[in-house]
């Protein structure tokens, strides 16, 4: 158990970071399953539209330090040739 104030705090500050971080990759899930479903039904222009709301969020989680920059830019890459490939 934390004796220190500063060790205090710190537990106090992860818990709240926690929370935050946890709530940003939950959204990004969001728009990704949102891509997802748009791809699983065929419509090529719905999925591109969701492809285009999920790149800034993927973007903001790497600036957030939420997830690594290799993984967001995989997942990008991942989604856009499959809304490609719909044709």
């Amino acid at each position: 158990m934390a004796n220190t104030p500063q060790a205090k705090k710190r537990i106090r500050r992860n818990a709240t970071r926690e929370t935050i971080n946890h709530s940003r990759v939950s959204r990004i899930r969001t728009f990704i399953k949102a891509v997802e479903s748009a791809i699983e039904s065929g419509k090529k222009g719905e999925a591109a539209e969701a492809l285009k709301k999920v790149q800034p969020e993927i973007a903001r989680g790497v600036a957030r330090g939420v997830i690594h920059k290799n993984t967001a830019s995989r997942k990008f890459s991942r989604l856009s040739k499959r809304v490609a490939s719909l044709g």
